[in-house]
């Protein structure tokens, strides 16, 4: 993974500039697996095996892959309890949880037009 640095040039937020910073965040953070992870944590602390639970269908790798990145972009934080086997808990920070308000929405969004959706697929599809 090839990070950008930041120059402290406007551009460097600028989601429509290939070569920006804003746009290599935005890429890791609006993944499908960094999105649910966000979703499954929502408010709770969540143990490593629970949360894959919770998002069905992600594989050890990939979880451990999405949960290090967003703990580099300080978007939760990871807890490691000093006992025997190790008890490691996650927690979505404060700009997780405003993430995860965004991301509310989307699937509000996504629950409201599922039909609409549905049916022009099954259109589209014909």
């Amino acid at each position: 993974m090839v990070t950008k640095q930041l120059t402290g040039s406007p551009d460097d937020a600028d989601l429509r500039r290939a070569n920006s910073l804003g746009r290599e965040i935005f890429s890791d953070v609006a993944n499908k697996w960094a999105l649910l992870i966000i979703e499954a944590l929502g408010e709770r602390t969540l143990r490593f095996s629970t949360l894959r639970d919770e998002v069905e269908g992600i594989s050890h790798k990939m979880l451990t892959q999405n949960l290090r990145m967003l703990e580099r972009y300080g978007l939760l934080e990871r807890t490691v309890h000093p006992v025997v086997p190790p008890r490691v808990e996650y927690t979505l920070t404060e700009p997780g949880q405003a993430l995860r308000a965004t991301i509310d929405g989307l699937c509000d969004w996504t629950n409201r037009y599922f039909g609409h959706i549905e049916a022009s697929r099954r259109r589209f599809d014909a």
